[in-house]
Parts: structure tokens; C-alpha cells; sequence
């Protein structure tokens, strides 16, 4: 082999390496980063908000780091064979591309599929982690569907009915503070009956019949899973429109 050659594979390696260890150390940093910023957060809706903005692209981020630093890994190796012919370096540099496609794709499957039932709980536990009072430093009371209704407005109910936005009030019952929180009603996927995966998600809307202060009216919600492609609609009940004075309040 001529010294070309030998310089080549010589100089492969060192980059090769060099690539590996720095995506070991990116992915690292972005997953550090991820979880050092959200140790800081401590509001448990700001918390929930990041969390449910961010934690999978991080993730996302982070596992392909991973995999692009175990293909230089594996194509530093081919280094220290001097004598391996161009046929079979390309060769195995194929492999080595087909076998990081192959992983790249499990990991946006499981991220994308099989981790959202996952942060789903711990979006869950956020959102119903006892807020406490800034007036006295007391929990507060989280009021039912019946009793926020007092506390919205007739838009915020309207928004409600038709599942386009979930609201909580909160409640400190001593100094009657209050604080409502604002959530997408339909952000999340639900089960699929078709391939169980938690990929079903409301692409439309539509009104059938629309409510009024004396009769209910009616809401079609259109449904695609995401994953196979799975289509259905479900019917509901929008209620009726409830007329109340609006009261001081702070939305979050």
C-alpha cells in the first residue's frame, strides 16, 4: 500500500475519533442543558408548559447524537485495517450508514410512539401538583368542572364546550385568590383502537348544531391516527351557554 494510501486511513482514524467523541459530548451537553434549565423551573405550570414544549425534541436531539458518535465509532476502526482494498472500506462505510439509518429511525419511533404515554403521566402529575397561595403559602384548592364555571368567562366557557382549550381554576380559600390555567383541550394524541398506539389526533372540528342559552348543541370531532392512518369521528354534546358576570381573576 503507498504512503498516500496509509496517509489517508492514518488521518480516517483520527477524524473518525475525533467526530465520535464529539457527539458523545454534544449529545451530553444538550441533555444536560435540557434537565439542568428544567431543575430550575419551579412553578409547576411553567414546568408543564416546558416540559411539554420541549422534553422530545431534546430527546430527539440527544438519542441522534448518540447514534452519529457510534457511526464514527465504528468507521474509526476501519483505521487500523492498512490494508483493507477501496472496495471493501466503501463497503463497510455503507453498512456502517444503513445501520445508523436503522437506528435513527428506532429512535424517532419510540420517541414519537412509544414516549408520549410516558410523559403523558408526568404532564399529568404537573398539571395536578397542588398550587400554593402566593398570599398565604397554602395549597390550593383545585375547584371541579361545576364550580370553575363561576370563574370563567362566557368566551373561556365557550372555548370549553367545544374542547379547543381546557381551562383549571385554582383557589386559595382564605384570601379567595384565584388563578387559572390555561391548557390545549386536544394537544395530546389519544389510543388508537386501531393499533393501539397513543397516536389519534383530532384534525377537525365542526359544529352541527350550535348551542344556545336554552338548547344544548352538537360538536363532530374529526379523528387521524398519526401512525396508520387510522381515521374516525365522534359526536358530542356542547352545552348550553351559561350567562355570568365575569370576576377578577389571573390567567397563567
Amino acid at each position: 500500500m503507498n504512503a498516500g494510501i496509509l496517509l489517508f486511513f492514518q488521518s480516517w482514524k483520527v477524524w473518525m475519533q475525533f467526530g465520535a467523541a464529539a457527539s458523545i459530548a454534544l449529545s451530553f451537553l444538550v441533555l444536560l442543558f435540557y434537565f439542568a434549565r428544567l431543575t430550575t423551573i419551579k412553578d409547576p405550570k411553567s414546568k408543564y408548559d416546558f416540559v411539554n414544549l420541549n422534553e422530545i425534541n431534546f430527546l430527539m436531539i440527544g438519542g441522534y447524537l448518540l447514534v452519529i458518535s457510534g457511526w464514527f465509532f465504528l468507521n474509526s476502526l476501519f483505521g487500523d485495517k492498512v490494508q483493507v482494498e477501496a472496495g471493501i472500506f466503501i463497503a463497510r462505510l455503507l453498512g456502517t450508514l444503513i445501520f445508523a439509518s436503522i437506528f435513527l429511525v428506532v429512535v424517532y419511533n419510540v420517541l414519537k410512539i412509544y414516549y408520549p404515554s410516558i410523559l403523558e403521566k408526568k404532564l399529568h402529575k404537573l398539571r395536578y401538583t397542588p398550587r400554593k397561595s402566593p398570599n398565604t403559602g397554602k395549597p390550593m384548592k383545585l375547584l371541579s368542572e361545576e364550580e370553575e364555571d363561576v370563574y370563567l368567562s362566557e368566551g373561556m366557557q365557550a372555548e370549553e364546550e367545544v374542547f379547543s382549550v381546557d381551562y383549571d381554576v385554582w383557589i386559595d380559600e382564605e384570601s379567595k385568590y384565584t388563578q387559572i390555567e390555561k391548557y390545549d383541550g386536544h394537544l395530546h394524541a389519544e389510543k388508537c383502537e386501531n393499533c393501539n398506539f397513543q397516536t389519534l389526533k383530532v384534525v377537525k372540528e365542526e359544529i352541527l348544531t350550535s348551542p344556545t342559552t336554552i338548547e344544548k348543541g352538537e360538536l363532530m370531532k374529526y379523528y387521524e391516527c398519526t401512525y396508520c392512518n387510522h381515521k374516525e369521528r365522534k359526536l358530542f354534546t356542547i352545552g348550553r351557554i351559561k350567562i355570568s358576570e365575569d370576576l377578577e381573576k389571573s390567567v397563567v
